[in-house]
């Protein structure tokens, strides 16, 4: 049975380190995918409400930027452990929000905003904040006034990716989640405030892009924005921005090539990357969508495709068989099932799937796992960002091709290689131009650099190497 809750309405923002009323009045519905009910209703902000928040982080900035690392490390173990406490009920909330299974959700969209915090204390004790160069020391600062505002498949996350750095580094934070899924961030908030944080160091003020997270980029008082997000949405965040020199890290959309080598172990190869395009419904921007195999074995990687796609059992999150939610709304459904006919028009072989609703799905975002073959560049399904459980297979003719095919695309986020020798996998990865690069499946590291190149964005996020993005540089002559 579907996890059924009464609907949690969360009426108060977290400003100065108090919930507040927002200065607005109206409410944003928080749908579930699963049901297409009401889940939640969280404030509609407002440009004022995001006045004072930046207010209470600004003034929060003077006395927090100058705390010691070793009390800061303090906080973010004392935010993780109250995560800790909350993991089952992150997980609940996120697969309600989202419709990621539930087995999974426990274990990232759970468990990595908790790593993610987690990190933070050994990451500071290992940075170097001061360095003598000749006769200068150069200090490392926090930039100030940071502006997070990010998106909805894999929230608390993508939040956590962009806090737990920004307050180590001795930042105060403004935070606008997403309006789909914005019930996790509540939480977060909560543990926060247990854990003892100064008031105003952290801000949540939910509500519409157009007018928050507009505010926010537009604020005089942010000294940097932190942006996860589609592309489309990135530009409108870099033009703001650019009218106050803002800095701005943006990690925005993806079509992450997957090369297949003729060497590769191909049933291996192609079943871990139909899981890969296929984790939370596809609607993962590092997701590696566009498979790139060799001509010569393009049927065998057909059939194993295929058989890989329909062991991924459509349905409701919370029911221990299923391995596919609901994608996050009826209208991503419906531009979902428009990229799939589209595939179809423009000549794509459909090998398994369709744009047609799943079988026995009578209510939900549903969306059947779907795999193209015989897919080309031009064509729209290898060009632009899905964001639903759709895989182009692509064929190459040798190395060369497969390398030219890879980069043929305006994004850069992720990749795969896939070799039966690691060197040679190396070396094709070196030439592909994306942030990430699995090979041969390599594991997701929670402490490695994320990020992309060209319109995928700028900037990393885990790791150290999210914490210096917060971090501005000074040289004192002495």
């Amino acid at each position: 049975m579907t996890q059924v809750a009464d609907v949690t309405t969360r009426d108060k923002l977290f400003i100065g380190g108090q919930w507040v009323e927002s200065t607005g009045s109206k409410m944003i519905d928080v749908v579930n995918p699963t049901t297409e009910e009401v889940l939640g209703r969280v404030p509609e902000g407002t440009s004022e409400d995001v006045d004072k928040a930046v207010a209470a982080a600004k003034a929060a900035f003077e006395t927090w930027s100058q705390t010691t690392t070793e009390e800061r490390a303090q906080h973010l173990q004392a935010i993780a452990g109250q995560l800790a406490t909350r993991q089952e009920d992150i997980a609940t909330t996120v697969a309600s929000e989202v419709g990621m299974p539930l087995k999974l959700s426990r274990l990232i969209q759970a468990g990595l905003p908790m790593m993610t915090f987690s990190s933070m204390p050994g990451i500071l004790a290992a940075t170097e904040f001061e360095e003598k160069v000749g006769n200068s020391l150069v200090v490392k600062e926090p930039v100030g006034v940071v502006g997070a505002i990010t998106p909805w498949n894999y929230p608390l996350h993508q939040i956590a990716a962009k806090v737990a750095p920004a307050l180590a580094a001795g930042c105060t934070v403004v935070l606008k989640p997403s309006a789909v899924a914005p019930l996790n961030a509540f939480i977060l908030a909560e543990a926060i405030e247990a854990a003892g944080l100064p008031p105003g160091v952290f801000n949540l003020v939910t509500g519409r892009g157009s007018v928050v997270g507009e505010a926010i980029v537009s604020h005089e008082d942010v000294d940097m924005i932190s942006f996860t997000g589609s592309t489309r949405a990135g530009k409108r965040v870099g033009e703001l921005a650019s009218q106050d020199i803002k800095r701005v890290a943006l990690e925005l959309g993806g079509k992450s090539p997957n090369v297949i080598l003729d060497d590769a172990d191909l049933e291996r190869a192609v079943s871990d990357g139909v899981a890969k395009c296929f984790l939370n419904s596809g609607q993962t921007c590092s997701a590696l969508t566009r498979m790139i195999v060799p001509r010569a074995r393009l049927a065998e990687a057909e059939k194993i495709a295929a058989r890989a796609a329909e062991t991924f059992t459509v349905g409701d999150p919370f029911k221990d068989e299923s391995r596919l939610g609901p994608v996050v709304s009826e209208s991503q459904r419906e531009i979902v099932r428009g990229y799939i006919k589209k595939g179809v028009d423009e000549g794509a072989k459909l090998v398994t799937g369709g744009a047609e609703p799943p079988e026995g799905a009578s209510g939900g975002y549903y969306v059947r796992p779907t795999v193209f073959s015989d897919v080309t560049s031009d064509m729209t399904i290898a060009q632009e960002e899905i964001f639903g459980p759709v895989l182009s297979i692509i064929p190459f003719d040798d190395e060369e091709d497969a390398v030219r095919i890879a980069n043929d695309s305006i994004y850069g986020l992720a990749g795969g290689v896939w070799s039966g020798d690691p060197e040679r996998a190396k070396s094709v990865a070196r030439r592909i131009r994306t942030g990430q690069v699995e090979i041969n499946g390599g594991a997701f590291n929670a402490t490695a650099p994320f990020g992309g190149y060209k319109h995928s964005g700028h900037g990393r996020e885990l790791g150290k190497f999210g914490l210096e993005e917060f971090l501005e540089t000074k040289s004192l002559q002495l």
